[in-house]
C-alpha cells in the first residue's frame, strides 16, 4: 500500500531530485562565474590541465547544464555528461590519497560526496526526469 502511495509521487520525488542534485552546483556556477579570474586561479592552483579552458567547462556543467537539469532538458544524456564532470573533479580536486589528515578526513568526505552525487545523477539518468519537465511534455 505504501508503495503505490508513493508510486502516484513519483513525478513530484523526481522534480525534487533534479532540483536537489543541482542546487549546489547552480550556485557553484554563478560563483564561478561571476568571479571567472578566480576561478582559472583556482584551476591553476590545482594543477588542471588548461586553466581557463578547465574554468570555461566547469561554468558551462555546473551552471548552463545544472539549469537544465533542473528544467529537464535532455535529462538523460546530461545526466550521463555530469558523472563524467562529478568524477574528473573528484580526481582532480579531492586527491585525498595524496593528502594527510585533516585536510585528507576533509577532501576523502567531499570525495565520496561527489561519487553519492553520481549515484543520484545515475538513477536521474535511468528513470527520466518525469511529468515535471520539458523533456517529459
Amino acid at each position: 500500500m505504501r508503495y503505490s502511495l508513493l508510486a502516484g509521487q513519483r513525478d513530484l520525488f523526481l522534480l525534487l531530485a533534479r532540483v536537489l542534485l543541482m542546487v549546489l552546483f547552480v550556485v557553484s556556477g554563478w560563483a564561478k562565474l561571476t568571479g571567472f579570474d578566480g576561478t582559472v586561479a583556482y584551476m591553476t592552483s590545482l594543477g588542471a590541465p588548461a586553466p581557463m579552458v578547465a574554468a570555461a567547462v566547469a561554468v558551462v556543467m555546473e551552471f548552463i547544464v545544472g539549469i537544465l537539469l533542473i528544467l529537464g532538458f535532455y535529462t538523460r544524456p546530461l545526466a550521463l555528461l555530469f558523472v563524467l564532470f562529478v568524477l574528473g573533479t573528484a580526481l582532480i580536486g579531492h586527491p585525498f590519497w595524496n593528502m594527510v589528515d585533516p585536510e585528507r578526513a576533509a577532501n576523502m568526505t567531499q570525495f565520496l560526496k561527489n561519487l553519492s552525487i553520481c549515484g543520484g545523477l545515475l538513477a536521474l539518468a535511468a528513470s527520466g526526469p518525469g511529468r515535471f519537465s520539458i523533456d517529459g511534455r
